[in-house]
């Protein structure tokens, strides 16, 4: 069986046009100009018929998958990067704070946020779960018919997803550049994950 994954970032928080970490509960919802952002996408955001839909446990995700009239089932695999005590933060404050550990975190795969989880761990979760996403499918049908699959997500997720497909190194993630409602197409086959052409605001 083949799968065909269209992964959509969820759409821009308030929190986010801030300059700010999302809260560690994240249960702030999205606000009115995210959800204009959503109505106004959704011509173009068109998601196949009778595919599973999988979201992030975030109230943008969550919400983001409602707007667009998505029933998902909720995935925690599909969480946004840990931020560990940053959480809630202002980027501006930490440039002045913590300056070098800042600095190093939008440059470094291996770098956290104080208890926080890197870039590159964040690969490893994504890419683990593709592959349990690949064996579970398979493991329900044996035949040739593709089983599509929408998830509704962070945009780190996207970018862990496109670098795991990949086989790249985590080191190139800063020049993977994600905008909310963005869609990235992952696929698979008998030849593994492959990245496709998608649509993306």
């Amino acid at each position: 069986m083949e799968i065909r994954l269209l992964l959509i970032s969820h759409a821009s928080t308030a929190a986010m046009r801030a300059g700010r970490f999302p809260a560690a509960d994240s249960l702030a919802p999205l606000d009115p100009r995210g959800l204009a952002e959503i109505q106004a996408a959704r011509s173009s955001l068109s998601t196949p018929d009778h595919a599973t839909v999988l979201v992030s446990p975030a109230a943008c995700a969550r919400e983001t998958a409602q707007a667009l009239g998505l029933t998902a089932i909720v995935d925690a695999h599909l969480a946004d990067m840990h931020y560990g005590n940053w959480h809630g933060r202002r980027l501006a404050d930490l440039m002045i704070e913590a300056p070098e550990k800042l600095a190093a975190w939008t440059r470094e795969p291996d770098a956290t946020a104080p208890g926080g989880e890197s870039f590159s761990q964040l690969v490893t979760r994504t890419g683990e779960w593709l592959e349990a996403l690949s064996e579970q499918t398979n493991h329900v049908s044996q035949t040739n018919e593709i089983h599509n699959v929408v998830a509704v997500t962070h945009a780190p997720v996207l970018r862990a997803a496109i670098v795991s497909v990949l086989g790249a190194a985590p080191a190139v993630f800063p020049r993977i550049e994600i905008a909310p409602l963005s869609v990235i197409e992952l696929r698979y086959s008998r030849r593994g994950w492959s990245w496709w052409p998608a649509t993306s605001r």
